[in-house]
């Protein structure tokens, strides 16, 4: 793992699409464990979906095993979690939308997932879109969801031990942070 995140057992990486948060989550996780996993929260809708999944898989090359788990995550992350072996999830955001299209409680599923972070026998890197960068979406589903997702960004965050933002290819550690100290005059 990177200088700056040494000690730290659980690493949110937020940042927007294609910002390379993904590429950077499995360097720190191929930096921590010979042992890694890949918890996979996509599914394979349609065919460029499945292109796509394909097409990770292929990229992370050998050294990974898979599991696809769309819903029950935290359930999944601590079952795969033990010492010697990284799990990295990948990613939040599509973990989010399969709960909210298959009417689950997603404040109880987050809280179960943020719970699970503190648990954990093993490091844990975890993915996620940070969506409330941009326009107000114009439907009340969009709204709900960019909603969502900041509520699940902050409750992981919080349960995370480093948090690091990703833009344009460039890592950026947000937590821990120093806290600047404010003079009265």
């Amino acid at each position: 793992m990177e200088k700056s995140l040494v000690g730290a057992r659980s690493v949110l990486v937020l940042g927007g699409a294609r910002s390379g948060k993904s590429a950077y989550a499995q360097s720190l996780a191929e930096g921590a464990a010979a042992e890694r996993l890949y918890l996979a929260t996509a599914e394979p809708g349609d065919a460029e979906m499945a292109a796509r999944i394909a097409r990770h898989r292929a990229e992370r090359g050998a050294g990974w095993a898979t599991r696809e788990e769309p819903l029950k995550l935290a359930d999944a992350l601590l079952a795969e979690s033990g010492p010697g072996r990284v799990v990295l999830v990948d990613c939040l955001t599509l973990w989010l939308s399969n709960l909210m299209f298959a009417g689950r409680d997603v404040a109880a599923e987050v809280a179960h997932l943020a719970q699970a972070i503190g648990a954990l026998e093993g490091p844990a890197v975890l993915v996620s879109n940070e969506v409330g960068l941009g326009l107000v979406p114009e439907t009340k589903l969009g709204r709900e969801f960019r909603d969502w997702q900041g509520r699940a960004n902050r409750e992981v965050a919080e349960a995370c031990d480093a948090v690091v933002f990703v833009a344009a290819g460039l890592a950026t550690l947000i937590k821990p942070a120093p806290r600047p100290a404010l003079k009265l005059r």
